[in-house]
């Protein structure tokens, strides 16, 4: 699948759904939200640009998403319909491989709405793009980011040592899942669920 190709399936799905959360082009409307979470210093720790200081900065960060609409998808939870945070996708359709990165409110961590947003990234990566793996990375120290790794199937690769980040030098860590991996790990999930139904009609 070729660039032009890669694009209008983007464009084509722009929204993507789960239980929680809808994965949707960003609006003027989310500037609010973005600065939210955007000035919070932890929020921003282990990323390559300074806590935002005024809203402002927040609507030209949201008009740059609409730039780049393809592969930029806000973060939306459905209970309060607020942007709680947003996830990057950049495909190389040459090597059949998408790189992903994420960001996220600080009031929501620990609820399960990243490895929730990445498990839609991921499954609409390899079933609609038909991607050969994916890769993500974090910094060595944000650890909650590595466990969302993890808890999507994405294996350890390994690592780039001292990467400048504002002045600072940390090791990368690099996580992927290839494509085989992700339908092995949907089946087992599908079997899984199969065989507690059928433990359950024989114990009742």
């Amino acid at each position: 699948m070729n660039q032009s190709k890669i694009q209008k399936v983007l464009s084509k799905h722009s929204v993507l759904e789960s239980e929680r959360l809808i994965l949707r082009p960003f609006s003027i409307s989310d500037a609010q939200d973005v600065f939210e979470y955007s000035s919070d210093e932890q929020v921003t720790r282990f990323l390559s640009w300074e806590p935002l200081k005024h809203p402002i900065q927040a609507e030209k960060l949201v008009k740059e998403f609409l730039a780049n609409r393809a592969g930029s998808y806000a973060i939306e939870l459905k209970s309060v319909k607020k942007c709680i945070g947003g996830i990057e996708l950049s495909v190389y359709p040459h090597h059949k491989k998408a790189s992903v990165g994420y960001i996220l409110n600080r009031k929501y961590w620990n609820n399960g709405y990243m490895t929730e947003a990445l498990s839609l990234i991921l499954d609409f990566c390899f079933r609609k793009l038909k991607l050969r793996s994916i890769e993500a990375n974090h910094y060595e120290g944000n650890n909650a980011s590595g466990r969302v790794m993890k808890k999507c199937g994405m294996k350890f690769q390994g690592m780039e040592t001292k990467v400048n980040l504002n002045g600072e030098h940390f090791d990368v860590l690099i996580y992927a899942v290839s494509r085989e991996e992700w339908k092995s790990q949907f089946i087992n999930s599908f079997y899984n669920i199969l065989l507690l139904g059928w433990r359950k009609l024989n114990t009742s």
